[in-house]
C-alpha cells in the first residue's frame, strides 16, 4: 500500500558528449506505476554537481539550440578556476546556477501535466562521467 510518497532512483547513461537527453518517457513510466491515477507533485532531481533539468521542446532544434547557449554563456575555455579534468570543465560546475538540478512537475490523473511541447530533460555538458543518476519522487 502506498503511504503517498514514492520514490525512485534511475541509472541514466547521458554519454560522453554535451547531450540533452530526454526523460519524459521514464518519467512517465514510473507515475504509471506509482501514481496510481492520484494528482501529486514528481520531483526530479540529479545528485550531480555538473547536470541541470530543463523543460523544453525536443526534436525541433531546441534542445541543440540550449547547448548552443550554454556555450555562449559557459564556453568551454580555461577561464574558469575550477580546472580539474577536461578542457573548460569548470564551466559544467556553474551549468547548474543556469539550468537548475531539479524541476517539481504537476501530476494529474496519475500523468504528467506538461504543455503541448514540453518535455523533461536533463542536461548534461561534463563530458567526463558518462554515468549518471536520477531520483524520481512522487507525493500524491
Amino acid at each position: 500500500m502506498s503511504h503517498g510518497f514514492e520514490t525512485r532512483t534511475l541509472d541514466v547513461t547521458t554519454g560522453t558528449s554535451e547531450t540533452v537527453y530526454d526523460l519524459t518517457q521514464e518519467c512517465a513510466s514510473f507515475l504509471a506505476e506509482v501514481a496510481q491515477g492520484r494528482d501529486g507533485l514528481l520531483n526530479v532531481f540529479v545528485p550531480h554537481a555538473t547536470m541541470g533539468v530543463a523543460l523544453i521542446e525536443t526534436g525541433a532544434g531546441s534542445d541543440d539550440d540550449l547547448l548552443a547557449a550554454l556555450h555562449h554563456l559557459l564556453p568551454a575555455d580555461e577561464r574558469w578556476q575550477h580546472r580539474h579534468g577536461s578542457q573548460g570543465h569548470g564551466r559544467d560546475h556553474v551549468m547548474p546556477a543556469i539550468v537548475p538540478p531539479h524541476a517539481t512537475l504537476p501530476v494529474i490523473g496519475g500523468e504528467l501535466a506538461l504543455g503541448t511541447w514540453q518535455s523533461v530533460c536533463l542536461v548534461d555538458t561534463n563530458k567526463d562521467n558518462p554515468e549518471r543518476q536520477v531520483r524520481l519522487s512522487f507525493l500524491g
